[in-house]
């Protein structure tokens, strides 16, 4: 038997199993709970039907788990999952009201069975909203603005990759860590909820203040404000990845491929700036700007097309 300490993910989708993959990933055994005949969305059915990319995710997210499917309407999965229960120090809870009370794992039942265990439950938000995806959140938080700011199309790509789901499933990992050492402490259940809304309202808040707001300061370093931090394309189609903020290596990424703008003028944030870091990279091709890079240590990475 595992000396690990022991998680029951029973949860689906993206936040709840990338938790229980954080957790796997730190040392612990983690116990992926499935029904039989539905499995986890991004595995069978609605999701993996129209995007076979789910499948994809799904696999990444729980690799390191061990997966249990059986049915859970069957009298036996209550026995099933609450001998987990008697060995786990964790518990990643994300199903409905009707199947919590019917399996024996609502918070009262919790509470008065399993001292040692601490429990994450995953839901939309505090307010009555119960359905939200990641755009919903990104939107509500006010922070989709800076995505959409100057934009002008009519049809608009979301972000490439669901930030608030992603920042959701680290939030209820580290608060699940906090639980299990509360109530190893405590020796008392400790349940706690986290919120797709207010978690990323409170992790993005910090990135984009109410304050620079009210400015409306949309622009800043790490989303393209100035020369020194942006992408530019190459001349055989790639893209160069340049980070060069600091004077080190400003001083020698001018010097290398010749871009006329003084340690000052990085921080310009006129186009003429922009453009004569441009035409720079624009004259050499992905190969040409990574054999200057040799040897050296520049902060500036290629980014090729997929082959």
């Amino acid at each position: 038997m595992s000396s690990k300490k022991l998680i029951i993910d029973f949860s689906h989708r993206l936040p709840g199993p990338l938790a229980g993959k954080i957790l796997a990933d730190l040392g612990f055994e983690v116990v992926k709970l499935e029904d039989e005949k539905h499995k986890d969305p991004f595995l069978s059915g609605f999701f993996s039907d129209f995007d076979s990319s789910f499948e994809d995710w799904y696999k990444e997210l729980n690799k390191n788990k061990r997966v249990h499917r059986f049915d859970f309407k069957n009298d036996e999965a209550k026995v099933i999952i609450h001998d987990y229960l008697n060995r786990a120090s964790g518990l990643i809870l994300s199903v409905g009201e009707k199947l919590s009370g019917k399996l024996g794992i609502t918070d009262e039942e919790l509470k008065m069975k399993y001292p040692h265990l601490a429990v994450v439950k995953l839901e939309a938000s505090k307010e009555d909203l119960k359905s939200m995806h990641d755009l919903n959140a990104l939107a509500m938080t006010g922070v989709l603005h800076l995505h959409l700011e100057n934009e002008t199309r009519d049809i608009v790509d979301p972000p490439f990759l669901p930030f608030a789901g992603i920042g959701f499933g680290q939030q209820a990992a580290t608060t699940l860590l906090a639980g299990i050492i509360k109530a190893s402490d405590s020796k008392k259940c400790e349940i706690q909820t986290t919120y797709l809304f207010e978690s990323i309202d409170e992790i993005y808040k910090c990135f984009w203040p109410q304050k620079q707001r009210k400015l409306k300061h949309t622009k800043f370093l790490h989303n393209g404000a100035y020369p020194c931090y942006s992408i530019y394309r190459t001349k055989d189609g790639a893209y160069a990845a340049l980070a060069a903020v600091e004077d080190k290596f400003w001083i020698e990424l001018s010097t290398l491929y010749n871009i006329p703008l003084s340690l000052e003028n990085r921080f310009n944030t006129d186009s003429d700036s922009f453009n004569k870091v441009s035409q720079a990279f624009l004259s050499m091709t992905s190969d040409e700007i990574e054999a200057k890079l040799a040897g050296k240590d520049l902060c500036l990475s290629i980014v090729r097309p997929l082959a």
